[in-house]
């Protein structure tokens, strides 16, 4: 089966280089040049994987991916963006992105992201059994999370890293642990993104229960403890 995947790129010369590269990997590429043609064919097609410019004509990446996530539509974001500062990472993640890549970018590293992308996103629908911790479960077959019973919505990457630190329930838990094992061995991106999900997750998964399963070890890294 074909893996599909749409980029949503305005510019023209970056999205015909992206649309040789992806297709030349065997990917089925679709191209859209603005967020509401975007928005549209996310909505309507089958795609494994999105591609998606936050500076585009019509409706910008982050109002697309919001919209998307609004919707219930949960298909793995990675998005594009000419800025990089933390506050501007933070919004596209806040948006429901599971990823980002700053322009310019190497095609070589683009291709590594979307990979451990489309692989995460395989790993949290393939057939597995649930993952409990105290009041709080993930069931990968549906990509839900629960505490107790009330339902909290998870980007691909939230729950990959979620799933991955409730399989290692009270171990501590460093970021090159998550960095190796939910991104891959070859991102090269500021590992201080972590710092980034983690707060997400707490804001998602704790916060709002008055609790606190992941922890702080400081200078070690990070530990999930149901019991907190």
């Amino acid at each position: 089966m074909e893996v599909r995947i749409l980029v949503v790129e305005d510019e023209r010369t970056v999205a015909s280089a992206l649309r040789r590269g992806l297709r030349a990997e065997g990917y089925d590429v679709d191209v859209a040049d603005n967020g509401e043609d975007g928005l549209w064919r996310a909505r309507e097609g089958s795609y494994d994987a999105i591609i998606l410019d936050v500076m585009l004509p019509k409706l910008n990446g982050y109002k697309v991916c919001r919209t998307l996530r609004d919707e219930g539509i949960w298909t793995p974001v990675l998005m594009l963006t000419a800025k990089d500062g933390e506050f501007d990472v933070a919004e596209g993640l806040d948006t429901g992105a599971d990823d980002y890549l700053t322009k310019p970018f190497s095609f070589v590293v683009l291709a590594a992201r979307l990979r451990a992308l489309l692989r995460r996103g395989g790993e949290n629908t393939a057939e597995g059994s649930s993952f409990v911790a105290g009041d709080l479960s993930l069931d990968p077959k549906s990509h839900t999370c629960r505490r107790g019973d009330t339902a909290i919505e998870l980007t691909a990457k939230e729950f990959a890293i979620l799933a991955y630190m409730v399989r290692r329930t009270g171990q501590i838990t460093t970021k090159s642990d998550i960095l190796d094992n939910v991104w891959d061995y070859e991102f090269e991106g500021d590992p201080n993104i972590v710092e980034v999900y983690i707060r997400r997750l707490r804001k998602k998964i704790d916060e709002p229960f008055g609790a606190r399963t992941i922890t702080t070890v400081r200078g070690v890294g990070y530990r999930l403890d149901p019991e907190s």
